[in-house]
């Protein structure tokens, strides 16, 4: 059990609609991450299936059933907030164990329920502490432990790891991780941090203004997107944008002149695309220097050294973008000195002037795909 189906969800606050007609079908045990800018709907969207916003219009369904008008603590859900949340005045054992005692739960379930979430959590040497005695990410873990023996069949995250310093985040998502495999539970986890998403995600849904702009496996979205806003919003930094002209198109793929270089692409062909100004995008861990199959001559403005890697960023005459490049970080640059980059045709993508993509014809793992062009 678990499994989730929105159905033409919308949302309106007054006369602005938030979610925007949102399909999707979360299957049993998935680990789904919401990603999107402020302001796209996640929350939103959590909170709705949670039971905690009204569904202006669609379908809520949980394991077949049209949940709508039940209210949250019948929809089989437990939902972990940002804040924690917790009762200062309690220990950790009677904040685990809330849940269970306003269910007027046995007193021998309520234990063995909090001892075996806590076990779960590595929380069982801190049972009789209060909250404030607890580290940031031990009071998310108590959180956690509070759903956990709901036993639900759904868990909710509303940007859990947001509070925590970098060093935390990074040891909760190893743990959240680990919880998902251990329960087998069905989880959607709403975040802003795309490498949470990257790095958790069975699969990753990416709001844009309410609508979802595409679904797909984590290296799926980085491979291959399907417009202009997942290339930029999924990868870091994000995906370089340059002006091309379509010369021909043909077996072999889509030729488009850059700066004066002719580069065929391994792309869907679209007769319509000639003469048509289009978008190639390349991401800037595909660029390196020197010649390649195109090339650039940029001026660094701007040099991050962080150790493993070196990032340069420039300013590109007659275009309003940022150009960006990810070198390894033995590579000596120097700010103001102009440098050759280049980068390869099979590691580029291709948008229309809409900023929908040309589909590739190179699979995750770089091998040629059949042509599906009619």
């Amino acid at each position: 059990m678990g499994q989730l189906s929105l159905k033409s969800v919308v949302k309106t606050f007054g006369l602005i609609e938030v979610v925007k007609g949102v399909n999707l079908d979360v299957g049993e045990g998935e680990f789904i991450v919401f990603v999107g800018p402020s302001g796209c709907g996640k929350s939103t969207l959590l909170r709705m299936i949670a039971g905690l916003e009204h569904t202006s219009a669609g379908d809520i369904v949980i394991d077949g059933r049209r949940v709508n008008d039940l209210p949250p603590v019948q929809r089989g859900i437990a939902m972990v907030f940002q804040s924690y949340a917790l009762y200062p005045h309690m220990s950790v054992f009677e904040n685990i164990a809330f849940p269970l005692r306003v269910e007027k739960a046995p007193e021998e379930v309520i234990r063995k329920k909090v001892q075996a979430a806590a076990e779960i959590l590595h929380l069982d040497q801190r049972l009789q502490q209060r909250p404030g005695q607890l580290s940031g990410g031990q009071r998310q873990r108590v959180a956690i432990g509070r759903a956990i023996v709901r036993e639900p069949e759904i868990f909710l995250f509303d940007e859990p790891l947001s509070n925590l310093d970098a060093a935390l985040r990074a040891d909760m998502r190893i743990e959240l991780t680990r919880l998902h495999k251990q329960l087998g539970a069905t989880m959607i986890y709403v975040t802003h941090d795309q490498i949470e998403a990257m790095t958790m995600a069975d699969r990753i849904v990416v709001l844009n203004a309410g609508y979802i702009a595409q679904v797909g496996a984590p290296l799926e979205l980085y491979h291959k997107p399907d417009n202009t806003f997942v290339a930029g919003f999924i990868g870091n930094p994000r995906m370089n944008l340059l002006p091309v002209t379509c010369t021909a198109v043909g077996s072999e793929g889509v030729t488009v002149m850059l700066d004066g270089q002719s580069l065929t692409l391994s792309v869907e062909p679209r007769p319509e695309a000639v003469g048509q100004t289009l978008s190639l995008g390349i991401r800037p861990e595909h660029i390196r220097i020197g010649a390649d199959d195109a090339v650039l001559e940029i001026v660094p403005s701007v040099v991050e050294r962080l150790g493993q890697q070196t990032i340069a960023y420039a300013n590109q005459p007659g275009r309003s973008e940022t150009f960006c490049m990810v070198l390894p970080g033995t590579q000596t640059l120097q700010v103001d000195q102009p440098i050759r980059t280049g980068f390869r045709a099979a590691d580029c993508h291709l948008f229309d002037a809409e900023g929908r993509a040309f589909p590739r014809r190179i699979d995750l793992t770089g091998a040629e795909m059949p042509s599906t062009a009619a």
